[in-house]
This record gives structure tokens, C-alpha cells and sequence, in this order.
């Protein structure tokens, strides 16, 4: 098999537009500083140029840059984490003081090797920020934790103002696709979330090119709006090495825009998708969505009492 038949090319759409401004040169020279490392440069995100020089937006990564999962999608490396940094939720918010940012993404590498899964410090990030920065809307990103409810509790009594945990993949494909992680326990995750704090939106984001079928994302859809999900983002896959799953297939933007279609008309209140949509993308205009939609459901209930 040749190289050109083994690897599928990337359409036009795909292409990035590089901005290596003052904005995106200076961020970065900033996270270098702090010792802060962000998912924008350890996961290869296709958008790291718009979000740094021209929104001036990034997505915090913390409790090291090591995973203990090796998904055969993510580029983030994987092995034996370090020690736990006592003080980088205090860098992370320092950070976001200096950025002046509107709304700060915080995600994690998994720490299985956590009896709380790094649960402790991802609140203390939270409450951080919020001391320094308090009008600064916050969003996590955490893994499963486990699976564990406490670990939930704990993350979610910082109250965050979106809780985002990625079910990436449709059900056929979550074991060959995510380590660890299990399809059934991402929606209890999520599920749970609601259970915990039923004003904090909940978001969830879906990768498709791995092999899925267009029932199946549908079917997935419908998966998260029965565990009370009301954010999603659908993104297309991009292999970040050789060694990772191999695209299966490149989505037309017009086909995004269908799926995104779909997602509002079952009720999601906010829906990016696109062929470079990550979990984060324009992550500020998702949180802004969900708060004036809430708003206007409250006024309506207003009227109807």
C-alpha cells in the first residue's frame, strides 16, 4: 500500500492560518515563566494560533503534563506522573489575573495514581481564580476521576460555572479509542454533575473521522441529552503522530453544519461544530449562550406563573 493510499489527505478547510503576533509570542513567554503548562501545545490543538494571538484565550493544563491513559488519539505524553505542585493553582490564577481573562478553561492529564484524581487541586484552582479574578467565568475539564462520586462532590462544591468531561467517541468505538474509559461511566459522570449542582451547565465534545457512522453520532447526541447535557462541541479527529489512530474520514463543513442542526433540535443550548471545533473552541461565546438561554427560560417561567 502506498503512503498516499495509507493516509488519507487533509482537505482544504483543514488548513491553518499561523499568527505568531505579540499576543501569541508573549503568552507564551508568560506560561513558560509560570511553569505552567496549557493542552493548547501538549494535545497539538489545530486552533492554538487563533486562541492565543487573537482572542487571547488559552486552556490551563494542570497536575503536570504526564497521563497515567494512553488514548490512542491525544499527543499528551503518558507514563509515571510527577509529584503533585501544592502551588500551581495560585500560578494558574495569577495567570489568569494578568491575561485580564473574561473566561478560563482548566483541564488535567488523568492521575489515576490520585485516590481523588486530582479532584483537590482542580477546586482549589477554581477558588483561586475566583479570588483573584472574580468576574472571570471558569470552566473544568476533568476526567472520569475514577468514576468516583466523592471525588465529583468535591470538584463540583468549588462551583465552577461549566463542568465539561469529554465523551469523545460513540459507544463502539470508546475501547479501542480511550483508555481506561468507559462510554457508560462518562455519561454517569455527567449525569451526576447535574445531580450535584443543577444550575451548573454541563458540555461534553465528540471527535468524528475515527470510523463512526452518522446514526451512531446521532445516537450519541441523544445519549448526553438523556444524562442532561447541555453543551456540546463536535470536532473532526486529527491523527497527532504515525503512532496514533489513523483518520478515517474528513467531514465537509456542510456536513457540521448538519450535525450541528441536529444537536439544537434535541434540545442542546448551545452547539459548536466544525471541522477544527475542540472542546474549547470559543469556549467564552458557549458559557455567555447557556447564561442568556437560562436567563430566558427563567423569564418565561416568569410570565406562564
Amino acid at each position: 500500500m502506498s503512503k498516499q493510499e495509507e493516509y488519507l489527505r487533509k482537505p482544504e478547510w483543514l488548513k491553518i492560518k499561523l499568527n505568531t503576533n505579540e499576543n501569541y509570542t508573549g503568552l507564551k513567554k508568560m506560561m513558560r515563566e509560570k511553569g505552567l503548562h496549557t493542552v493548547c501545545e501538549e494535545a497539538k490543538c489545530p486552533n492554538i494560533h487563533e486562541c492565543w494571538a487573537v482572542r487571547r484565550t488559552a486552556t490551563f493544563m494542570i497536575l503536570g503534563d504526564t497521563c497515567t491513559r494512553a488514548c490512542r488519539f491525544c499527543a499528551v505524553k503518558t507514563g509515571l506522573p510527577t509529584e503533585l505542585d501544592l502551588q500551581e493553582p495560585e500560578r494558574v490564577a495569577d495567570s489568569v489575573a494578568l491575561m485580564n481573562l473574561k473566561h478560563a478553561v482548566v483541564t488535567a492529564v488523568a492521575r489515576d495514581d490520585l485516590k481523588d484524581g486530582g479532584a483537590a487541586v482542580f477546586a482549589e484552582t477554581v477558588r483561586a481564580i475566583r479570588r483573584k479574578s472574580p468576574f472571570t467565568t471558569i470552566e473544568v475539564l476533568p476526567s472520569d476521576m475514577g468514576g468516583v462520586l466523592e471525588n465529583l462532590q468535591i470538584l463540583m462544591d468549588a462551583r465552577p460555572d461549566i463542568l465539561n468531561h469529554n465523551i469523545e467517541t460513540v459507544e463502539r468505538l470508546t475501547p479501542r479509542v480511550r483508555a481506561r474509559a468507559k462510554y457508560d461511566r462518562s455519561l454517569e459522570f455527567l449525569r451526576r454533575a447535574k445531580e450535584l449542582q443543577p444550575d451548573i451547565p454541563t458540555k461534553s465534545s465528540l471527535m468524528i473521522g475515527l470510523g463512526e457512522t452518522k446514526e451512531e453520532i446521532i445516537e450519541t447526541m441523544d445519549a448526553l441529552r438523556a444524562n442532561h447535557v447541555d453543551i456540546m462541541t463536535i470536532g473532526q479527529y486529527l491523527q497527532p503522530s504515525k503512532k496514533h489512530l489513523k483518520v478515517q474520514k474528513y467531514y465537509h463543513p456542510d456536513e457540521f453544519n448538519e450535525f450541528k442542526e441536529i444537536a439544537l433540535s434535541k434540545g442542546f443550548s448551545h452547539c459548536e461544530a466544525g471541522p477544527l471545533v475542540r472542546s474549547s473552541y470559543h469556549a467564552d461565546e458557549q458559557v455567555n449562550a447557556a447564561a442568556q438561554r437560562k436567563q430566558a427560560l427563567g423569564e418565561q417561567e416568569v410570565k406562564e406563573a
